[in-house]
């Protein structure tokens, strides 16, 4: 098997590159790669590249994902997040290749308390979320064989992520005010990544109707909580991890939405319902938990 991976050194493309490669030979890339085009601005050389390699798979793990910044530059988001995947998506299509996507709990309006399913009706409320629903829609439209993941709340041990971030300032504030009014749940690129090669694995040995496990699916880890208790279950469990280390957070607020205005409006509901997946592919997603006490005692 033949894959080829875009984004190879974002959260989620660094780990795609460890559990694709058993496999098969992965092609991995990203915008500075000189040989092949990973750019996903240079629409022209990205095709070129895909009919230069000849992949039976592309899974695309670049995006344009600075929420805010793309209220600002919607068209270099529309560029990257739609546009290069309705590239990606009839190249694969002309090869008879798998496409595999990664989008959003944003493409929801994010109210409610219901955990959203694939086939709820879709209203994204900022320019992000309007950009990776046209790339699903791209891909959709004109790629049969496609697997589009919509995850949440990703972290990775690798660079920062919110864990991080809470334990500096813990470090160095007494007082922390944390969101309490959104809910999801914390998904390491590690599981998505994992679950991404187990996916194509089943697809490829499902080949006598294999077009049967194309779709959406919703891909977090179990349970739910705020962002004020993750922080809350970061800095708790840092303390058993590291005991040594010094806290000089005394108190951790919650605070609604409202006290940290934003560019773009940022959704209260991200809770996904993972069901279908689980049910395709014969999975059990562990609890938000592990994967984040896996993390700390990673980088601590």
């Amino acid at each position: 098997m033949k894959i080829l991976l875009l984004g190879k050194n974002g959260q989620v493309g660094w780990e795609l590159q460890r559990s694709l490669a058993p496999l098969g030979n992965v092609i991995a890339l990203d915008r500075h790669s000189s040989q092949l085009c990973g750019d996903l601005c240079r629409l022209d050389d990205l095709a070129d590249t895909v009919r230069q390699t000849q992949p039976d798979v592309i899974v695309n793990a670049a995006a344009y994902t600075a929420v805010d910044k793309a209220e600002s530059e919607p068209d270099l988001a529309r560029t990257l997040n739609a546009l290069a995947p309705e590239v990606l998506a009839r190249e694969a299509a002309k090869l008879g290749a798998w496409l595999v996507h990664y989008s959003t709990d944003y493409v929801f309006g994010g109210g409610g308390d219901a955990p959203w399913r694939e086939d709820d009706p879709t209203f994204p409320m900022n320019v992000y979320g309007q950009t990776k629903l046209l790339g699903e829609h791209m891909i959709d439209w004109i790629c049969p064989r496609h697997l589009i993941f919509r995850t949440s709340w990703v972290y990775a041990a690798r660079g920062g992520n919110f864990a991080k971030t809470m334990l500096r300032l813990a470090q160095e504030r007494e007082q922390l005010k944390v969101i309490n009014d959104q809910f999801g749940a914390p998904t390491g690129a590690e599981l998505i990544a994992d679950i991404t090669a187990h996916a194509i694995r089943q697809v490829f040995q499902n080949r006598a109707d294999d077009k049967t496990l194309a779709g959406i699916y919703h891909l977090v880890a179990s349970g739910c909580t705020t962002w004020f208790e993750y922080a809350k279950h970061v800095l708790a469990q840092a303390q058993e991890v590291q005991p040594a280390l010094t806290l000089m957070a005394r108190e951790v607020t919650p605070v609604p939405t409202s006290d940290f205005p934003t560019a773009a409006t940022r959704p209260y509901n991200s809770r996904l319902d993972t069901r279908k997946l689980q049910a395709a592919f014969g999975l059990t997603l562990p609890d938000w938990q592990l994967g984040v006490d896996r993390m700390l005692a990673e980088t601590l």
